[in-house]
């Protein structure tokens, strides 16, 4: 199949953005200034740096600043005056002096009011983690990096850490919104989190940073600036490298990660430059796949119990190890083409590769009896040969390269400002799955004969086409084209209008030698459009208070998955969509910070599926509806000596809005967050206590009016408090944290199996399959800085 039509609308869309860059250089022949430290404005259009700004703690280097206020030197997190919707800043100094150096960007997103997450279980940045954003999840919000869009190929989630560590990120925004037309990604749906790369700096510096805590974890980090080379024009270079190690919180379950990190911004004569970025991450750790733990095992082993030291046993650590490595590479190109028009590309590419082995169902360890477990504990390994003593398990793998392109240009004439773009990506993967015996290596033939798609009955041994230890072997593709265009009115002084509208185009296909869930060969192909206008407002009554208000269109693709069925031709399931509207303000005083907002979010056409017919298969179509509501805010106030206190929090609905379910919270969505804090910033000393809550909130969706089984799967909430200290010496600082100050260890999430029975839920019963997680404990971690 040819996709010609993404690629010359992307083109049409880039020519579009060339003829405008060219008509503003014409109109504007004469001398041109020197290029502005202003690139083109996020979505967003937060207040940029200039070469006259001052220096700050506020978002340091990363070409954001907020309003140079007392209260927001050493706020948290606060938001800009030109927010379009409802935003949250969070600045490297946080990450740096409040934060374990281990820690993810779900961990810096966190002190964010709406933003909940759960996972972290092994420690913090030791396991992987996910953030919900008003109760959307991970898959139905974007996250970039650098204004890069970036995801899973098989739907748009996200590993914590796996691509960019903390060493990366000079700061993190959380956008509570879909953004306007130039905020690009596949889940332009519940929000963003926008991640900024470390920035390079016009002085020489060189950062070594060592910790050492719990679980017997250690860091070592370094980071190196090249200053401004003169002899390269100006050129800037910084440079990262990161090693951890750790013996994990949880049992038997190892982790080691290393992280290279570089960046050259390279001044192109006066009025352009060239900036390189590139980061390579790689991680080993011992998990299972599904790495809850049952309440039988919690019962016998405790709450960190994961993997045993039992060679005849499928939670044996060492058959279940994954090891990832992911790069990610970044050319970006921008330029003052004339006086108020600026050009902008980013051209980059990055990939992901998962090797895992796991055993294939961790859960009966202590949980079911003996005899249960060696009847689990039988392989077969002959195809259509007679079960005999062995360990199952699986090999796994899944890995990608992506591909994109984003152009821009923006014209400023005087009255506003019009921005023209596109985006193109594409991508290539693999994923297979393999059963085998974990004893030797050796194959399993373990799966059943699958389903003739014509006639929905199983093979004639004689005609399977599927080896019985393949699960699946599948590539599959995406083309994902969006054109945009924004156009940014000032009719009056401190008001700015900006309507503005996007096309989408997300082609999936699929080439498997045995398609995943059908186990069949299948050549598949499936394309979603969908137009999405925007309108944002902000107005600046004066010096310190803004209000903004927003209406905008999310899309969300279905995930791959539905391409995983014998009949795709059955499935009528169409993009989800969104329609948001937002209204806040924010105010910057001297020593108040502050900004509040409500919301309201119409979620309709949720994917599900149904086999009904068995003929058919399974088949997926849009049923039911989602209302997010809610309101939420944030403060920080400066008392004097460098003392602050801060607090935010949320109330948020997340209801289904179906006939058979009305008005019930969906799974993984809070009712509400709260955050509060100390912070003291004096001289040597800097020290924060900050609590975050996560409110009430179910992990079961509910499928049935009878909420038996929902209410089952409820908890109460949990708090995580954070302890930081440090003080500085000459070049030398000392700090400590203590993460979990209060050592709370409630469920903060629950996987339900299928297999469990109404009566055992909530109990420590053999045939109780549903995993546990657990707040991880108390956690110490000391640390030695020394900058030079």
């Amino acid at each position: 199949m040819t996709n010609s039509v993404p690629h010359t609308r992307w083109l049409r869309a880039t020519a579009l953005s060339l003829i405008f860059s060219s008509i503003a250089g014409i109109a504007h022949a004469e001398t041109r200034p020197a290029i502005s430290s202003d690139p083109i404005p996020a979505a967003d259009d937060i207040e940029k740096t200039s070469d006259t700004a001052p220096k700050s703690d506020i978002a340091e280097g990363s070409d954001i600043i907020i309003t140079a206020t007392k209260a927001n030197e050493i706020a948290p997190v606060t938001a800009s005056l030109q927010a379009t919707q409802p935003q949250s800043v969070i600045s490297r100094s946080f990450i740096e002096d409040s934060l374990p150096a281990t820690s993810d960007f779900n961990q810096i997103a966190l002190i964010s009011p709406s933003v909940s997450g759960y996972g972290n279980y092994n420690g913090n940045g030791l396991s992987e983690s996910k953030a919900q954003i008003r109760g959307f999840q991970d898959g139905e919000y974007n996250v970039t990096y650098d204004g890069v869009p970036f995801g899973d190929t098989n739907d748009p989630t996200h590993h914590s850490n796996t691509f960019f560590p903390s060493n990366t990120i000079e700061t993190l925004v959380v956008d509570r919104g879909p953004g306007n037309a130039s905020q690009l990604g596949q889940a332009t749906f519940g929000g963003n989190i926008n991640l900024f790369s470390r920035a390079t700096r016009d002085d020489v510096g060189l950062e070594l940073k060592g910790t050492y805590g719990s679980y017997n974890t250690y860091l070592l980090r370094g980071v190196a600036q090249s200053g401004a080379i003169d002899a390269l024009g100006g050129t800037e270079v910084a440079l990262s490298a990161q090693r951890i190690r750790s013996d994990g919180a949880r049992s038997f379950s190892p982790f080691k990660s290393t992280n290279i990190f570089g960046k050259i911004m390279i001044p192109i004569g006066p009025d352009a430059r060239l900036t390189l970025l590139g980061t390579y991450n790689e991680n080993r750790f011992n998990q299972p796949d599904k790495d809850g733990a049952t309440l039988s095992q919690i019962a016998q082993f405790g709450r960190n119990f994961s993997l045993n030291n039992d060679p005849n046993s499928q939670s044996y650590f060492g058959y279940n190890s994954t090891h990832k490595k992911t790069d990610f590479e970044i050319v970006k190109f921008e330029a003052d083409i004339a006086p108020n028009s600026t050009f902008e590309n980013r051209a980059y590419t990055y990939s992901y590769d998962n090797e895992t082995l796991s055993g294939s169902d961790v859960t009966l360890y202590a949980t079911a009896s003996p005899n249960a477990i060696a009847g689990a504990n039988m392989v077969t390994l002959t195809q259509g040969g007679t079960k005999v003593s062995g360990v199952p398990g699986y090999t796994k793998t899944n890995k990608y390269r992506m591909f994109g392109d984003i152009a821009k240009t923006r014209i400023d004439f005087g009255f506003g400002a019009i921005t023209v773009g596109a985006w193109l990506e594409w991508s290539n993967t693999y994923r297979q799955q393999r059963d085998v015996n974990l004893l030797t290596g050796a194959r399993n033939y373990a799966e059943k004969i699958p389903n003739d798609p014509t006639t929905g009955k199983p093979y004639l041994p004689a005609l399977n086409p599927t080896p019985s230890d393949i699960k699946f072997d599948q590539n599959s593709h995406s083309n994902h084209t969006e054109e945009f265009v924004e156009l940014e009115l000032r009719p009056i002084p401190g008001l700015k209008i900006t309507p503005g509208f996007k096309h989408v185009d997300f082609n999936r296909q699929i080439d498997a030698l045995f398609n995943q869930t059908t186990r069949v060969p299948q050549k598949l192909s499936k394309t979603y459009s969908a137009d999405l206008p925007f309108l944002t407002v902000n107005y600046a009554v004066n010096d310190t208070l803004a209000v903004y208000g927003q209406y905008a269109r999310g899309f969300l693709a279905p995930a791959l998955g539905v391409l995983y069925v014998a009949h795709p031709g059955a499935s009528t399931v169409v993009p989800e969509r969104s329609t948001n509207y937002q209204a806040g303000l924010v105010y910057h005083g001297h020593s108040l910070s502050i900004d509040a907002d409500v919301y309201k979010i119409d979620f309709t056409n949720k994917f599900s599926s149904s086999t009904n017919d068995p003929a058919v298969g399974t088949v997926f179509f849009n049923q039911g509806s989602v209302q997010y509501k809610g309101v939420e805010g944030q403060i920080t106030y400066a008392l004097p000596r460098g003392l602050a206190v801060f607090a935010n929090g949320s109330r948020n609905y997340a209801k289904t809005d179906n006939p058979g379910t009305p008005n019930l919270q969906v799974a993984n969505a809070p009712e509400w967050t709260a955050a509060g804090g100390l912070l003291y910033k004096n001289g040597p000393i800097k020290f924060s206590l900050i609590d975050k809550y996560v409110g009430r909130q179910w992990f079961a969706d509910p499928t049935t009016t009878d909420p038996t089984r929902y209410n089952l799967y409820r908890s109460n909430g949990y708090n995580t408090a954070i302890l930081s200290a440090r003080y500085t010496l000459g070049p030398v600082t000392v700090g400590v944290e203590v993460n979990n100050l209060f050592n709370s260890r409630p469920v903060t999430n629950i996987g339900p199996s299928s297999k469990t029975p109404l009566g055992d839920i909530g109990h420590a019963t053999p045939t109780n399959f549903d995993q546990y997680y657990y707040q991880t404990g108390r956690a110490f971690t000391g640390d030695i800085t020394v900058k030079l």
